[in-house]
Parts: C-alpha cells; structure tokens; sequence
C-alpha cells in the first residue's frame, strides 16, 4: 500500500492563502472526496487544484476527449505514492459515465469513453492525474482520426526532442499533410496529424512506422527506431506504436505527474525551440495560455487523406 503522502509546510502555507480547498467542492459538479489531499507536495497543489485545472481548460481540452476511448493511469497518492494502470471502468464514477465494451484476449473490458466533464473529474477525483487516449473514437475503435509522433529523446533534454520534431515537422509539409506539435508534459514531443476517418488501425500503424523508418534513415545521428534502448545511444526514438490498436498517447491539455504539475501544451510551430522549457506549461500559470490564442484551433478544420503520402513514402 502507498504511504499517505502528508502536506508539507509550504503545502499547507499555499492551501491556507489561497482558500481554494474549502470553497472549490461547492463549485463542481461531483463530490470530491479528500479535497486538501497534497498531490504535488513542493508546490502544495491538492486534488482539488488538479480538478479546477481541468474545469477551466475543459473547452479546449473536450474536443480531443468526445467520444474517445480512455486507459486509465490512476495515482492516488499523486507524486508521492505508486501509479497503476485500469482499463475496466472504476468504482466511485457517476451512474452515468458511458463506457464500451471492447474485447480482447483476456474477455471484454467495460471501456471509459471521454467527452462529459463529470466524467474527467471524476477520473481526476480518483487520482487520474493524465489523461491517456486511442486514436479513435468509441462508435469505431479500428479506425483513428488522428496519426501520432511520439518523440522520446535518450538523453532525457526536451532540446533534441524539439529538434527532432522539427524534422518530423518538415517531412509531414513535404507530404503536404497537416501537423500539430505538443509538448508531451515530461520530456518528449509529439506530432499529431488530424487524418479523414477510413484507414484501419494497421493502415495507419504502417504509416506512421515507414515514415519514422524513412527519417531514421535519413538521419541517422540524430534519431532512431530502434526499439532496444540499450541501442538508442543519444538519439531521439520515434515511437510509432502509439497508433497500434489499443495504444495511447496523453491528450493535450492534460495534467502530467511531475515537478510542477506541467500539462501537455499545444504548440504552434514557431514556439518549438530547443530552447523551450516544456515545465514552463504548468498549473500555476495555465490562465495565461489560455488566454492567448490557441495554436491548434484549427485542428479538426484539416483532416488529411493519407492515401497519397503513403503513396509517396513507397516511391521513396
């Protein structure tokens, strides 16, 4: 069992000042259970911080959840305890949260689908600090809406992931399809590519695998698909299986369990600097970003067709 992660001086000095324990549970539509509960002690954000984050990025965060099919990375004791992973629908969600039954080797799984924000927030309630998304939406879970680069740079520095994205980035104009950058909310980058409804998973899988091969190829130095990290050296693994059927990638805008509660920033293409602290997103200043405009707006607007690009990643 987790030890109970207990409020730091500076925890407590931050619930105090702000008030927001006491009053927030009145303002959200479920209960909250263990409010003032610490989830990220050396900046005193409690659980009820991570659920207000949620209500205020919901509009933006609601697109890339509606209708979609979740996995389920619970940490109930937020930084200071252990994480494990559910794809059964929990215990203590409201009645009515939808689910989908998806079968697989060992039976059928009463999947959370997305897209309510009683349903986030009561995933946030029990420790769902990520949030973990398919490529697809929950009326048709073989075929995605979106193609995923996962960038996951060896040497642990978001600067050669962000330069690798930029490769990534200038291969998908080149293929005159759409691409999307984010921060991951730790150390990495990814890509996403708004796609037409049609290909099967597999499809898709290939992909965005002869792509990732393509790039390795053509430079080698600085980026990889070579799947043993002992391999990697310093280079910038690209992670395609993350379009396998079943797989995940954290949405953007969600919250990420690391130093600074960060989340998953939607960036537009000029901001994707080595230069870039991805911390720098956090749930401390999130109404700033908010604010500005936002850099994927236009997301669902270009959905590609990725019959001509695998065309011509063949012919290369």
């Amino acid at each position: 069992m987790s030890p109970k992660p207990k409020a730091t001086p500076k925890a407590k000095a931050a619930s105090k000042a702000t008030g927001k324990a006491a009053a927030a549970p009145q303002r959200l539509p479920i209960r909250v259970s263990n409010p003032t509960k610490v989830f990220w002690p050396q900046e005193g954000y409690t659980k009820v911080d991570m659920l207000l984050f949620y209500v205020k990025v919901w509009p933006r965060l609601g697109p890339y959840l509606k209708d979609r099919l979740l996995s389920l990375e619970r940490c109930p004791d937020g930084m200071l305890g252990d994480c494990f992973y559910q794809k059964e629908k929990p215990h203590g969600l409201p009645p009515d949260t939808p689910t989908k039954k998806i079968e697989h080797d060992r039976g059928v799984t009463n999947t959370v689908v997305g897209g309510k924000l009683e349903t986030q927030l009561g995933l946030a309630n029990l420790g769902c600090i990520a949030i973990h998304v398919w490529g697809s939406r929950a009326r048709d879970p073989r075929k995605p809406d979106w193609v995923c680069f996962d960038l996951d740079p060896s040497t642990g520095s978001f600067a050669d992931a962000a330069r690798a994205g930029l490769l990534v980035g200038k291969a998908l104009e080149a293929l005159k399809l759409p691409a999307y950058p984010k921060t991951s909310g730790s150390r990495g980058m990814h890509v996403f590519v708004p796609i037409k409804v049609g290909p099967d998973t597999s499809e898709v899988l290939e992909f965005a695998q002869t792509l990732s091969a393509r790039l390795a190829a053509a430079y080698p130095n600085q980026l990889t698909v070579e799947g043993r990290v002992a391999s990697r050296g310093d280079r910038v693994y690209l992670d395609a299986l993350r379009n396998g059927h079943g797989q995940t990638v954290v949405s953007p805008w969600c919250l990420r369990r690391r130093p600074k509660a960060p989340y998953s920033a939607p960036l537009a293409w000029k901001e994707v600097d080595p230069r870039l602290d991805p911390s720098s997103f956090n749930l401390s200043n999130v109404e700033k970003r908010l604010a500005a405009p936002d850099p994927w707006e236009d997301f669902w607007d270009h959905r590609a067709s990725l019959k001509d690009a695998m065309k011509a990643i063949r012919r290369l």
